[in-house]
C-alpha cells in the first residue's frame, strides 16, 4: 500500500525540467523588465532621438512569430495523438518560422541603420538594438532547442505517454512570442 502511493505522488511531480525552465523564463522577465524601465526613465533626459520604427518589417516579423506558436502547438497536440509524423513536420515548420523571424529582425535593423539608427550615438537606439537583440539571442536558444528536440522526433523519441522535452520547448517558444509581443507594443507606443 505505501509503495502504491509512493509511486502516485512520484507520477504527479512537475518534471524538473519545467521547473528550471520557469525559474529562467522568470528571470528572462526580471531583465526585460528592468531594460524596459531604463528606457522609459531615460526617455526623460532630453538627448532622446525619436526615430521611426520599421512598422512594416516588424510587423511582418510579430506575423512570422506569432505562425510560429501555432504550428508549435499543434506539434504539441500530434504529439498527444501519437501522430509522430505530424509532430516532425510541425517542429521542422516551427524551426523553419524561427529562423524567418531572425531574417526579418536583421532586415530590420538594416532598415534602422539605412535610416541613420545606430547602437551607438544616442539612446534610443542603443536601447532598440539591446532590445530586440537580447530577444534574438533568447530565440537563438529556442532554435537550438527547436533543433535538439526536433532530432528527438526525427528518433521518435516522443509518444503520447513521454512528450515532456516537445512540451517544454513548446513553453518557452510561446514565452518568446509572448515576449517579442510585448517589446514590439513597448516600442511602438514609447518611442
Amino acid at each position: 500500500m505505501e509503495a502504491a502511493i509512493n509511486m502516485n505522488t512520484r507520477t504527479n511531480k512537475i518534471p524538473t525540467q519545467k521547473i528550471l525552465l520557469w525559474l529562467g523564463m522568470a528571470s528572462i522577465v526580471m531583465l526585460f523588465a528592468g531594460l524596459t524601465s531604463a528606457y522609459y526613465v531615460k526617455r526623460a533626459d532630453g538627448n532622446w532621438t525619436q526615430f521611426e520604427l520599421p512598422f512594416n518589417i516588424f510587423y511582418v516579423s510579430t506575423a512570422i512569430i506569432l505562425l510560429s506558436s501555432i504550428t508549435m502547438q499543434l506539434a504539441v497536440s500530434a504529439v498527444k495523438k501519437n501522430n509522430l509524423q505530424a509532430v516532425k513536420n510541425y517542429l521542422i515548420i516551427t524551426l523553419g518560422l524561427g529562423i524567418a523571424f531572425v531574417f526579418s529582425q536583421f532586415l530590420g535593423w538594416s532598415n534602422l541603420v539605412d535610416h541613420k539608427v545606430f547602437f551607438v550615438g544616442n539612446p534610443s537606439g542603443s536601447f532598440l538594438f539591446v532590445l530586440t537583440g537580447l530577444h534574438l539571442a533568447h530565440l537563438a536558444g529556442g532554435i537550438i532547442g527547436l533543433m535538439f528536440t526536433g532530432a528527438g522526433a526525427i528518433r521518435e523519441r516522443y509518444s503520447s505517454s513521454n512528450y515532456v522535452g516537445i512540451s517544454v520547448c513548446a513553453t518557452y517558444w510561446h514565452f518568446l512570442d509572448a515576449l517579442w509581443i510585448y517589446l514590439f507594443v513597448f516600442l511602438a507606443v514609447f518611442r
